[in-house]
């Protein structure tokens, strides 16, 4: 059974990643190098009035990033495959406890991942430019989690569970997230112009959306021929 998840997570992640990746490449990345020219072109220095007086902030130099071209490509596939595999991994093991009656039940978990750890977190915190105000990170990461583990622990009591109680327990934990609120920053502001960060939201959710799917039904695939070898 190790075996089958392990062969199951391996070559559906690594095949999910090179889709994303490719994707990513040819409709993400171009709206994230724009993004970038207005956040480059922004002054270094940025003047703030407060109360005592007048001060200077002056921003030091980023930490390493990829360059343009085959090193930002790379990075991006490598860290693609990382997630898609773990992600894969979730699946085959769900598969363990209820294995999918054909490859097209492969398409409804997918999507099921797609919402629980795409849309649900997305619906408080968007896809964002570089260059975009946003709140304290640690509060977004602990929102994120809260959020994914609320959607996943809601949406199995509204499709497996047999009581309608459980089933109103899961709408509640599906909603509870978003009632809460993501937090936000103090002054909403971005360097890129809205219609781009649209743009870049949508890109965002139709690739992953891409992503989950072709996951769901790769890892059904693998997982069943697996089982049959």
């Amino acid at each position: 059974m190790i075996t089958r998840i392990a062969r199951t997570a391996g070559f559906s992640g690594l095949l999910a990643a090179l889709l994303l990746t490719l994707l990513q490449s040819f409709w993400v990345a171009p709206l994230i190098l724009q993004a970038e020219t207005y956040e480059s072109a922004a002054p270094a220095i940025e003047q703030h009035e407060h109360a005592e007086g007048a001060a200077a902030h002056e921003h030091s130099a980023e930490a390493w990033a990829p360059e343009d071209g085959w090193q930002r490509v790379l990075s991006t596939t490598g860290g693609n495959l990382v997630v898609a595999v773990g992600f894969a991994l979730i699946l085959a093991a769900l598969y363990s406890l209820r294995e999918p009656g054909r490859v097209a039940a492969g398409a409804l978990w997918g999507l099921a991942g797609f919402a629980v750890f795409c849309l649900a977190p997305t619906l408080g915190l968007p896809p964002e430019l570089p260059g975009t105000a946003a709140a304290d990170l640690g509060q977004r990461q602990t929102w994120w989690i809260g959020t994914a583990a609320a959607s996943a622990a809601g949406l199995a009591l509204l499709v497996f569970a047999r009581h309608w109680l459980f089933k109103v327990l899961g709408a509640a934990l599906l909603v509870t997230p978003h009632l809460i609120g993501a937090p936000q920053p103090a002054v909403h502001e971005s360097l890129a112009p809205e219609a781009l960060a649209t743009q870049f939201k949508i890109a965002s959710w139709l690739t992953n959306a891409a992503f989950w799917l072709a996951l769901g039904l790769l890892s059904a695939w693998l997982y069943r021929r697996a089982g049959q070898a």
